[in-house]
């Protein structure tokens, strides 16, 4: 099994202080929050923990009832100016972000271990894809075209001509998760920047510091008073961005009960929801075993398994499931678990105590029910050792749920229609990965599994910041990808001209 690391810094041994927001004394290491461009002390304080050792490394500034409508009524009152901004203005601030997130690109991967107990190693990952995703937006933000309209499809719109373009939504709302603070708020508010949507982004409660980095980037860019808001607050004001009337997009990236119950609310306004899933990937028996095996080890365990594309179920063809299986086993057992701060450790400690005290609940009630255990299933604290498990009944939350943990499922199959069923098996559908040399096999799960994403001779971890990123089913909806979240972000407003006399 891989080992627990010791080194010096204290390990985690019972998890950070449940509840995270705090009734504490602020001091002069507070951070401010960012309202309508501005920084402010907040109506009460979040306390921000280390998730390897436990140890506050933060104190920050916590938005309140009234500072939350004071935001969207900045935002509401900027809607215009922002929407006036040229394409060249929205495209220089967008760049300004890139160009600030490269300079302070170690500074920032040094802030993402602490606050999400990600390794080293995927954190300068993460900086380096947020700076692609405003430098792709700064691209975007030029290329928000229109159409002209043919009008002319029956004798009665004889003459008439149509055009039409797209217009900022107005308000944008944002939520977004902890599991990756940097690139997922860089994936709603630079969208919203080309887009020309003022907004109010609320990041997730455990991981503020990064998105408060963000807003400091912003606000030595020149954009209208009101533009953007910052604000750490308790999730339940989540469903207050969501339901006020002058909110006009809501995009939320989170837990799907969540999600799902904030679109029945979010009325008469455009939803965009990224909600996870249990990611599947087909191994056929004329993939190459060495290379499947190093992606599979890669999209189960990067980020002890908390990404919502993260490969849970691995379905291998029968006549090389054993021979996989080893390769798995082995590669798995090699990974180096501990402080993320190590440049040698592969897999850091869990979000927090009881996320790892939940997966090892699943992993030992699917084994009590006939799983078999490969490989880990061990927990120290908020550290959880990369596991591999098979005959996982499919009624077990580790295969019909999403895990969001260190731990995947192996299972045969005898024919490739057998494993196109058992991916589209469930509820969820955000992507799938397939490693075959068949082109016509690649095809055919193209066009017949229900996701979002088909991901051919890779893991459905991957994901390039460029590209339509969204689910279907239970996993969401609406599409993320610089330039379709541009599109969730605006409207098309239509010209027709009617024939000249």
């Amino acid at each position: 099994m891989c080992g627990f690391e010791r080194s010096g810094r204290r390990a985690l041994r019972h998890g950070v202080p449940r509840g995270g927001i705090e009734a504490v004394n602020a001091s002069a290491d507070l951070r401010p929050l960012w309202l309508a461009g501005h920084p402010e002390p907040g109506e009460g304080v979040l306390e921000v923990f280390d998730k390897y050792d436990g140890e506050r490394i933060a104190l920050v500034a916590r938005a309140g009832p009234t500072q939350i409508e004071s935001a969207l009524r900045a935002a509401d009152a900027a809607r215009r100016p922002v929407a006036a901004l040229p394409a060249w203005r929205r495209r220089e601030v967008l760049a300004h972000c890139a160009r600030r997130i490269e300079e302070q690109a170690e500074a920032l991967a040094t802030t993402l271990v602490a606050e999400t107990g990600k390794t080293i190693r995927e954190a300068r990952i993460e900086v380096g894809r947020a700076a692609d995703t405003f430098r792709i937006a700064s691209e975007e933000a030029t290329r928000v075209h229109g159409e002209v309209a043919n009008l002319e499809t029956s004798p009665r719109t004889t003459g008439w001509r149509g055009i039409w373009k797209r217009v900022p939504a107005g308000v944008a709302a944002l939520v977004t998760p902890f599991n990756f603070p940097l690139n997922l708020v860089a994936h709603k508010v630079a969208p919203a920047i080309a887009a020309g949507c003022p907004f109010v982004l609320k990041p997730a409660s455990a991981t503020p510091l990064s998105a408060l980095a963000i807003g400091e980037m912003l606000a030595e860019a020149d954009l209208p008073p009101g533009a953007f808001s910052v604000l750490p607050a308790p999730g339940h004001e989540a469903e207050r961005l969501a339901t006020d009337p002058r909110v006009a997009v809501l995009s939320f990236t989170g837990s799907a009960t969540v999600g799902w119950s904030l679109r029945a609310r979010a009325v008469a306004r455009r939803v965009c929801l990224e909600l996870g899933g249990n990611a599947a990937c087909i191994v056929c028996a004329d993939a190459d075993l060495d290379e499947a095996a190093a992606r599979l080890v890669f999209g189960a365990f990067y980020q002890a398994g908390q990404s919502c594309i993260s490969v849970q179920r691995v379905l291998v063809e029968a006549s090389v499931h054993d021979a996989l299986r080893e390769r798995l086993v082995a590669r798995t057992r090699a990974l180096r678990l501990g402080d993320p701060r190590d440049e040698r450790t592969d897999v850091g400690p869990m979000i927090a105590l009881h996320e790892a005290e939940r997966i090892e609940r699943w992993v030992g009630g699917a084994v009590a029910r006939g799983a078999r255990l490969l490989c880990g299933g061990r927990r120290d604290g908020a550290l959880y050792e990369p596991t591999w498990l098979e005959h996982v009944p499919h009624d077990e939350p580790l295969w019909c749920e999403e895990a969001f943990g260190p731990v995947a499922c192996l299972e045969p199959f005898d024919s490739f229609e057998r494993a196109l069923a058992l991916v589209n098996d469930g509820v969820w559908g955000l992507q799938a990965g397939l490693f075959t040399k068949d082109l016509e096999r690649v095809i055919r799960a193209w066009d017949e599994l229900e996701v979002g994403g088909v991901i051919a001779g890779d893991v459905p971890s991957f994901r390039a910041d460029a590209m339509p990123y969204g689910g279907m089913r239970r996993s969401g909806v609406g599409r993320e990808g610089v330039r379709f979240a541009v599109e969730e972000m605006t409207e098309i407003r239509l010209l027709a001209l009617r024939p000249l006399r």
